[in-house]
């Protein structure tokens, strides 16, 4: 059951993505890094979400002095395949033309990647290498999600500046309620998937049924 919010949890993280991106304000500074990397160097937005992870595993390995997370690829593979299917699809259905249209686009996809991160990051399984970094830098300066969000934003900030990303008021907006949303919907996340996690074990008939066969 874990995997299965696993991969929800990227589906909507993607879905998130890529709503930022058709809304033509801005994405987030990470996101805004692969575009402009896909723009001026060729391949898919996905395929350089592969490509920076690769990149990203090996930095957090340098951080905790451990063996790189492999897995950590395996998530970065679906988030790149993700992306490049939604804005395949969003592509045909939703293009904002109007200020207002476009605002409420970035908005739902801001919420939306908000919401995705924390569901996929609280099963605790091969987190993407940029969303480990942030829970990295989180425990490395003892601070909480929002602050080492908000740092990496920078950073990423600064390399989509020089990649030529789609930046704007959008990317500002990332950087400012990014970090602030999810730490908003981890807890909620973190209660409502261990209520359904472990709503098996502590069922009336479960307890029925331990007890029978006692």
């Amino acid at each position: 059951m874990k995997y299965v919010f696993y991969v929800l949890g990227i589906l909507i993280l993607t879905l998130g993505i890529s709503f930022t991106i058709q809304s033509d304000l801005g994405t987030s500074p990470f996101d805004a890094l692969l575009v402009g990397l896909s723009i001026n160097a060729g391949l898919t937005v996905g395929s350089w979400e592969i490509i920076i992870a690769l990149i990203l595993i090996c930095f957090n390995s340098f951080l905790k002095r451990q063996r790189p997370e492999v897995l950590g690829l395996l998530t970065a593979f679906i988030t790149g395949i993700g992306i490049d299917m939604w804005l395949f699809l969003l592509h045909k259905l939703i293009t904002p033309e109007l200020w207002y249209s476009k605002v409420i686009c970035f908005g739902i996809g801001l919420v939306v990647i908000g919401l995705g991160t924390a569901i996929y990051l609280h099963t605790n399984f091969a987190p993407i290498p940029v969303d480990r970094l942030t829970l990295i830098i989180q425990e490395l300066t003892k601070t909480n999600i929002f602050f080492s969000r908000t740092v990496i934003y920078l950073a990423f900030l600064i390399m989509a500046m020089i990649s030529n990303g789609p930046i704007g008021v959008g990317t500002l907006l990332t950087v400012c309620l990014g970090g602030l949303i999810l730490n908003y919907f981890m807890p909620f996340t973190e209660k409502v998937l261990d209520r359904i996690l472990t709503n098996p074990s502590t069922s009336p008939n479960y307890d029925k049924d331990k007890k029978h066969s006692i």
